[in-house]
């Protein structure tokens, strides 16, 4: 059989993980009651150790994914007395160093490059969206989908047996801990982003962004009212409507997609569903929750520990999928509202691995309790669909921050008992997905501003008496610097030390969207009595998307697909869909690239936003140009860098063609909810780098991600392979 398309791992996987038993419910912490502050994770710090003389080089990485250099400079001036482990580093590193990020800026395609030491030529990620050059719709960029060559229906039942097939990961190149292991060098790998399925190292290795949920590929939360309005309001795939009746209310909790069942009559996979039941006592204050062996009570506004899911997959208990998630109960009165966060797979008893080795994951949750296994776990879609409040989120955002805290200090205690040092990455997630979410509050530009929310206090979250959400981006960065703090006191001077990010972030104030822009100057031409969309609160508004069988391929020239992406309908390359009566095959010829991509590329880049005098495009790359590697015939024609306050919207960036060709970023746009990110990093490189810090001397010059793996390879003596271009970082 093969996996749901969401995940990329090999079914047999699925077989060999399924069988599940009954484990006793572990949690770890209290409910949300109140976030650490700064004093508190600094008192919380381990005493110095002084470290044992070690077989190999010690060289820890913390890596802070979109830590800004100029957001760090600024707020190291504005608050020094927090900032004081960023402070000594600075001065280490005779400053904040900037690290050119990837091109385009994305996390998977820059933690590629840092992973392989290679550009998106060679390794193969060039966004989070791929795209079918024979139907043109979107893929995603972290598998490659094998289809089954045989599928066997079981009679008279639902289900079915897929044989072979598989969904390996995308991407090319040797992890540079693979190279190490080679060497004999051990390596711990704490959440590294575009690491799924994991790759071993000789030590353990840890997946994180792009680690997908039981549900779906990034996550979609779940969430129950028995407000008819307030369910009509969000407008949100998975939100339920439920009846109280004395006091009890019957509900159910969507989970896996089953490969094993028949599709439904759409061609859709069918998901499996748990049945809970809610017992709502007013007089007491509180409700509980009864799922599967585990019965939580919440009071409103409080979290749970994690809660154990079993999913059936086959019949009468024969197979099951496990699963965990998180219960938030919003209020019992005068409705009940109740949140569960996505199911992330059990690190106890995974489908299939979330750690090499294996056992790992298991052995951390002896060690800290159970914790997020999804890639993105700060639940940034419950924030853009309304689903929680900026206050309600930043609780959640903080259950997160302190699992990884608790997590770093796991890790630390591993690689600082053994005698062989080696290396350790570490990676924090907080500062970017936060830094997308509540940078309006930061930015009284940006049209998603609403400058009464922005004076609310936040203290209770941030620990700094008087601080509100304006303060939030700075917060974010001052809560990183006791976890600096953690890391230095643990590991003594003689460790190399460096803190780095993927990239940096500017406002995203302006959704620009490339598929109108190519529609309306002739580049993407639909077939008669199709056009773009219609706005979208108009009457009949529908989603016009360009693999549906609207567009006229045999005049289109250019089309774009992911957040930077421009391609060219290029003939020999994009191929005629078998399954459709019209010839679809690219129109392009070579000869014609040059010119063609060259005129586009300076309309682009001319173009101005009449409403701001501003330039939303500040410039577009020719692939051919700045990649290199066996995978160019995959990239995208052109990168288009956005401008800082622009970005492609997320509708034409999955493949639409939206009614406005710039429309504000705003609640407004998004019928009264956030609905996409208000910081953003999709842009051009230049705008967005990274940030470079080491308690070494840090050589003159310009210096890249993929410099970096030069550089951890170079501190074990390892020479560069042939592949990567990078160079030197340290002295």
């Amino acid at each position: 059989m093969i996996l749901p398309r969401w995940t990329v791992y090999p079914a047999l996987a699925l077989l060999a993980g399924l069988i599940v038993v009954a484990i006793p419910k572990k949690s770890h912490g209290s409910p949300f009651a109140g976030a650490a502050t700064i004093a508190d994770l600094a008192t919380e710090t381990a005493a110095t150790i002084v470290r044992r003389p070690t077989k190999f080089k010690p060289v820890v990485i913390l890596g802070i994914d979109g830590l800004d250099p100029d957001e760090l400079a600024k707020v190291i001036k504005e608050y020094p007395d927090r900032m004081q482990n960023f402070r000594w580093l600075v001065e280490q590193a005779d400053g904040i160093q900037p690290l050119g990020t990837s091109n385009p800026p994305q996390s998977p395609v820059a933690w590629s490059n840092f992973i392989t030491g290679l550009n998106p030529g060679g390794h193969g990620i060039f966004d989070f969206i791929h795209r079918d050059p024979m139907t043109r719709a979107l893929t995603s960029s972290q598998t490659k989908i094998e289809e089954p060559f045989m599928t066997l229906g079981i009679p008279f039942t639902q289900y079915k047996f897929d044989i072979g097939g598989d969904a390996p990961a995308n991407r090319s190149g040797k992890s540079f801990w693979t190279i190490l292991a080679e060497n004999g060098i051990p390596a711990d790998i704490w959440r590294m982003p575009a690491n799924f399925p994991v790759e071993p190292s000789q030590g353990v290795s840890f997946p994180g962004m792009m680690t997908p949920a039981v549900d779906s590929a990034y996550g979609l939360c779940s969430f129950w009212t028995t407000d008819g309005m307030r369910d009509v309001d969000l407008d949100y795939d998975k939100v339920q409507l439920i009846e109280e009746y004395s006091g009890r209310i019957d509900a159910s909790l969507l989970g896996p997609p089953n490969p094993m069942k028949k599709k439904d009559a759409r061609g859709h996979d069918i998901q499996e569903r748990i049945a809970f039941k809610i017992y709502v006592d007013r007089e007491a204050g509180a409700a509980a929750i009864d799922v599967g062996v585990e019965k939580v009570v919440l009071e409103p506004g409080q979290w749970s520990d994690f809660v154990r899911l079993d999913f059936q997959m086959l019949p009468m208990g024969s197979m099951s999928m496990s699963g965990i998630c998180r219960f938030y109960l919003r209020s019992i009165d005068p409705e009940v509202e109740l949140y569960a966060s996505p199911v992330n797979f059990d690190p106890e008893a995974p489908a299939f691995p979330v750690s090499e080795p294996s056992s790992a994951s298991e052995e951390l949750v002896e060690g800290i309790g159970r914790y997020y296994t999804q890639g993105m776990a700060e639940d940034v879609n419950a924030l853009k669909n309304d689903i929680l409040s900026d206050a309600e989120f930043m609780q959640q955002v903080d259950l997160v921050y302190r699992e990884r805290v608790d997590m770093l200090d796991y890790a630390l205690d591993l690689y600082t008992e053994n005698d062989d040092g080696g290396f350790l990455f570490f990676y924090f997630s907080t500062v970017d997905l936060c830094s997308h979410m509540m940078w309006r509050h930061t930015d009284g530009a940006h049209p998603a501003h609403d400058a009464e929310k922005a004076k609310e206090d936040s203290s209770w979250w941030s620990g700094r008496e008087g601080s509100t959400w304006k303060d939030t981006v700075a917060d974010l960065y001052m809560k990183m610097d006791p976890v600096l703090g953690r890391v230095r006191e643990r590991l003594g001077d003689e460790t190399t030390l460096i803190v780095m990010s993927d990239h940096g972030f500017a406002p995203f104030r302006y959704e620009f969207s490339l598929n109108t822009w190519l529609y309306e100057n002739g580049y993407l031409v639909l077939k008669p009595g199709f056009d773009k969309e219609l706005a979208r609160d108009a009457s009949g508004f529908k989603k016009q998307r360009i693999f549906t069988g609207a567009v006229d391929w045999s005049k289109t020239k250019a089309y774009g697909m992911g957040f930077n992406g421009l391609y060219l309908n290029l003939a020999g390359r994009e191929l005629d869909n078998p399954e459709t009566d019209e010839d679809e095959s690219g129109i392009v010829q070579a000869s014609e690239v040059d010119t063609l991509l060259g005129k586009i590329k300076v309309e682009l880049e001319s173009y101005v936003h009449k409403e701001t005098g501003m330039r939303p495009i500040l410039n577009c790359a020719f692939a051919k140009d700045i990649y290199s590697g066996p995978r160019m015939a995959e990239a995208p024609d052109m990168l288009v860098g956005y401008n800082a306050g622009y970005g492609n919207s997320d509708a034409s960036s999955t493949g639409r063609i939206p009614h406005a060709l710039i429309q504000e970023n705003s609640p407004a746009t998004h019928s009264g909810k956030l609905g996409t990110f208000n910081g953003n990093h999709l842009m051009a490189p230049e705008v967005v780098a990274g940030t470079l810090l080491s308690n070494k001397p840090v050589r003159a010059g310009a210096h890249r991600l993929e410099d970096l793996t030069v550089e951890i390879l170079r501190q074990y003596g390892i020479e560069r392979p042939e592949a990567m271009q990078g160079h030197p970082v340290l002295e």
